[in-house]
């Protein structure tokens, strides 16, 4: 039996609100978007501004150029290896490959050159000329980096040249998976858009406040009530 009506009925009313508020959101009303892919989009964007780290490593990676190391790389199959022997030749490397494995010889620091300047082009959004460059998809040829980078970082330490593995981790890190992760996002300032920012964060403390009232005071409508 309802105790208290009026406050049961209230509640009730917010919990349905909240509801048909939930249904406009998972609802594609923003160009196309839902409200959660629009928010999603919005502060990638955003985010993608703030995390151009390229020219800072660029300066780690100089220091390397006329290093010269010998490398063993294990890729997942001959194919991968093959498209990633590529990568370190267009920077004057040698590259051979025996079955799935990549054997590498050359200047350390200017391999890590051009894999910074193909990162740089995917984090333009410029990824015809890397896939122009290779001859195959832009993303593939980032994912390569990635994986012929971490076993680069792997066999250095192997053979205890840790200044040069902790370059090329920095590389991986900062510039090859940023680059993949932001690849067609376009970046904007916060400042654009502080008013969807700041209504968003409100938006959100509000909204998880209304669900909880709406429970508690149909709780307490129903003579439910919490006692010390």
């Amino acid at each position: 039996m309802i105790a208290n009506k009026k406050e049961f009925y209230g509640g009730f009313a917010l919990f349905v609100g909240f509801f048909v508020v939930l249904f406009i959101i998972f609802s594609p009303v923003f160009n196309g978007q839902n409200g959660m892919e629009y928010l999603d989009d919005l502060y990638n964007s955003i985010s993608k501004g703030s995390a151009y780290y390229i020219p800072k490593v660029k300066e780690e990676t100089d220091t390397f150029v006329g290093n010269n190391v010998n490398m063993t790389l294990k890729m997942a199959d001959e194919n991968q290896a093959q498209q990633t022997a590529a990568l370190f030749t267009e920077a004057e490397a040698t590259a051979e490959v025996s079955g799935a494995q990549l054997n590498v010889s050359g200047d350390l620091g200017n391999m890590l050159a051009n894999c910074l300047k193909d990162s740089d082009n995917m984090y333009n959004n410029d990824g015809t000329t890397v896939s122009n460059k290779y001859g195959y998809n832009e993303r593939q040829v980032l994912y390569n980096w990635h994986k012929a980078l971490k076993a680069a970082d792997k066999d250095l330490k192997k053979q205890k040249l840790f200044k040069e593995a902790k370059v090329v981790a920095s590389v991986i890190k900062k510039v090859v998976e940023t680059s993949y992760n932001y690849y067609k996002i376009e970046p904007q300032n916060i400042g654009d858009k502080i008013g969807i920012v700041i209504f968003s964060l409100v938006f959100y403390v509000g909204y998880t406040l209304w669900y909880g009232f709406s429970i508690l005071f149909m709780f307490e409508g129903w003579g439910l009530r919490l006692e010390h």
